[in-house]
């Protein structure tokens, strides 16, 4: 059984989240129970490196892990087939006009080892508060006009936060993901837990304090 500090027992009242050092190890990087999802609660967890991330039925999980997956554009690893189908012109991608579809589908895309998904409507609905408030972007990427992969997260300073991509049809979210660290201005790309589909693009793991102090740094 899992012992909960009190702490983390979050104040609906109150953004403050408790001390990172006080994270669980198991589950890692658990910091926080409960709050909500305002703007103002969401936009102060990414800024301390805290994001929310819980399922069905469970109340609102905020995480710091440690180490944390991050890349950086000088990281990204672009293979000869991925730059060959970019430099193919078969997909266009945009920014910022489907924002909704991209979250959308980021919930409805069945996932190997994932029976459901922790993108409520709650948090399609504060998210899309953020992209309205200009915090949330998505990177979309389409295939004879039709939406076909894409990813979003969280922009502060010159971080961006992953949340989730999604993709209809091969290579479409890869595409998306070169976009984001090739045509943007970002200097860290948070991507929050292992993933090894990430790592093959050139994620690599960072200690969570060395992740902060970057994150002070570009915020």
């Amino acid at each position: 059984m899992i012992d909960i500090p009190a702490s983390f027992w979050l104040d609906a009242n109150e953004i403050k989240f408790p001390e990172l050092n006080l994270a669980l190890k198991e589950p890692n990087g658990l910091i926080g129970i409960g709050g909500d999802l305002s703007s103002d609660r969401l936009l102060h967890a990414y800024s301390e490196g805290i994001f929310p991330w819980y399922g069905k039925d469970e109340p609102i999980l905020w995480y710091s892990p440690d180490p944390r997956m991050v890349i950086t554009p000088e990281a990204f690893h672009l293979s000869k087939s991925l730059r060959k189908t970019i430099n193919s012109s078969k997909f266009d991608v945009s920014v910022n006009t489907v924002f909704l579809e991209v979250m959308t589908n980021c919930q409805k895309v069945s996932r190997a080892g994932q029976s459901g998904t922790w993108i409520s409507e709650d948090m399609i609905k504060a998210y899309s508060i953020l992209h309205d408030s200009g915090y949330a972007h998505s990177y979309e990427v389409f295939l004879d006009n039709k939406l076909v992969g894409g990813l979003y997260g969280v922009a502060l300073g010159r971080v961006f936060f992953g949340e989730s991509m999604f993709s209809l049809v091969s290579n479409a979210s890869k595409v998306a993901f070169a976009y984001l660290l090739q045509y943007s201005n970002y200097m860290l790309i948070d991507c929050q837990v292992e993933n090894k589909h990430l790592e093959s693009l050139g994620a690599f793991k960072m200690p969570r304090d060395l992740f902060v102090q970057q994150l002070k740094a570009f915020v």
